[in-house]
């Protein structure tokens, strides 16, 4: 009755950012750009739920990072009453079907990134260019 993969929409504002999604090995599923629809995997071996990570990124914006869920389904104990034994105890366990997905839907509103990036410069002057009010805050450093 259930299925081992799900459908989710992926939307972000502002659109066009990247994003990546990872199992809960850190293995990578997918990557790509929002908006975008992926079928993700009910199961992670035998009687084991997906989790999944989304990593949103986009230029001038804050890394965003959201998870993504499985729950058990309640049709996988439909299986007592049709009489599926083997369905409950074999079938939907190592094929995922025991769960389904939490969201269907991710719209996620990434936050513009107020870091600044701060360029340092060290500018080397000879003795003889240099303002004359700097020579009195000068230091000899070796004879």
């Amino acid at each position: 009755m259930s299925k081992s993969s799900y459908p989710i929409s992926i939307n972000s504002s502002p659109s066009e950012a990247r994003i990546v999604i990872t199992d809960k090995k850190g293995v990578e599923v997918y990557a790509g750009n929002t908006p975008a629809t992926i079928k993700l995997r009910a199961g992670s071996g035998f009687f084991g739920k997906a989790q999944y990570q989304v990593k949103f990124t986009k230029d001038g914006y804050d890394i965003k990072t959201v998870p993504v869920n499985f729950k058990l389904d309640g049709w996988y104990f439909g299986n007592i009453l049709l009489g599926g034994v083997i369905g409950m105890l074999i079938i939907d366990p190592a094929t995922g079907a025991m769960y389904k997905l939490d969201t269907e839907f991710l719209n996620e509103t990434l936050s513009k990134s107020t870091a600044s990036i701060d360029k340092t410069e060290l500018k080397v002057y000879g003795i003889n260019v240099i303002p004359s009010a700097w020579t009195k805050h000068l230091v000899i450093v070796s004879k």
